[in-house]
């Protein structure tokens, strides 16, 4: 128990951090966009082309654990996209109730929580779950969401919007930069190289404590019922379907089954709210969600923790 309180805590106590300072107004409210444009724009992307130049192809080329991950992501998205869809009548709100249910915090608490776990040159695991979810599954949640708040409009020009805003994302870039640079045999310079590390370096710490500072903002007055019940989906029943998949169906590394179901484990990401804000509606429990579901996180995690290494 002390080797896992040793993992979860230091990642709870730079989250904690943020929210108090954030609370007690030190920081102030632009704090948190200003540090999270930090993460998303330098930070994360250095880490990011840090960890796939300094790895081999065969390293991070693992299809099983591609299909157990997105299987436990798609399965849950649909089956509430579905449900919600169904009860309300309105694709926008289900579509990020369903994001919300699905959505891991792969970049922010995922990367810190594998490096603490596994150590930090194993972290490949963590960086294919990262792309994915800011990538494939982000991607899933914007056509819905495009699909219907733009009808009248073609299915290309909907596509293109996404391809569009997929394109203009730093999460995305950095790893087809890195990918250019492995597969050109290009080596950077040593103080290129170096400050890209230094950049990484900064990414877990800054996205935790910006993960602090958004979870002490206002949130919204709503129903605590829908969030509970996506807050299941999400720490529960994704991680408990990931398991199946990854040591009943699929066969792969260790290091890459145990990180399958940790990262499935994670509590929701701020990618349902930045929905849920661009498009004016699921906002109050997106963020209701993402609250729960990181203060909850404390204790799922440190079971799922216990379990795998039993």
């Amino acid at each position: 128990m002390l080797a896992i309180a040793n993992i979860v805590l230091p990642i709870f106590a730079l989250i904690i951090a943020g929210y108090f300072l954030r609370r007690k107004n030190i920081l102030s409210v632009n704090a948190c966009t200003e540090l999270n444009r930090y993460v998303v724009w330098l930070a994360l992307p250095a880490l990011m082309i840090d960890v796939m130049i300094n790895s081999s192809w065969s390293e991070l080329y693992q299809p099983e654990f591609f299909y157990a991950f997105e299987l436990g992501v798609f399965i849950i998205f649909f089956g509430v996209l579905a449900f919600h869809w169904l009860k309300t009548k309105n694709l926008v709100n289900a579509t990020v109730d369903a994001t919300s249910a699905s959505y891991a915090n792969t970049g922010f608490i995922g990367l810190p929580l594998c490096a603490l776990t596994f150590g930090a040159d194993k972290l490949g695991p963590a960086m294919i779950a990262a792309i994915l979810t800011v990538s494939a599954n982000f991607a899933v949640s914007i056509i819905f969401i495009e699909a219907s708040s733009q009808s009248g409009k073609s299915l290309w020009i909907t596509l293109r919007n996404v391809a569009v805003s997929l394109c203009k994302n730093p999460l995305i870039v950095a790893p087809v930069i890195a990918g250019i640079l492995c597969a050109s045999g290009v080596q950077l310079p040593y103080g290129a190289a170096q400050s890209i590390r230094l950049l990484g370096a900064s990414a877990s710490p800054c996205a935790l404590v910006a993960t602090g500072l958004f979870l002490a903002q206002r949130q919204e007055s709503t129903s605590p019922v829908i969030a509970i019940e996506l807050v299941v989906f999400k720490l529960v029943i994704q991680p408990l379907i990931v398991w199946y998949l990854a040591f009943q169906v699929f066969t792969m590394p260790p290091l890459w089954a145990k990180s399958a179901v940790i990262l499935s484990a994670l509590p929701t990401g701020t990618g349902p709210f930045m929905l849920a804000e661009l498009y004016g509606k699921g906002g109050g429990i997106a963020s209701r969600t993402i609250f729960l579901s990181t203060v909850l996180g404390i204790v799922t995690l440190s079971i799922c923790l216990t379990i795998l290494q039993a």
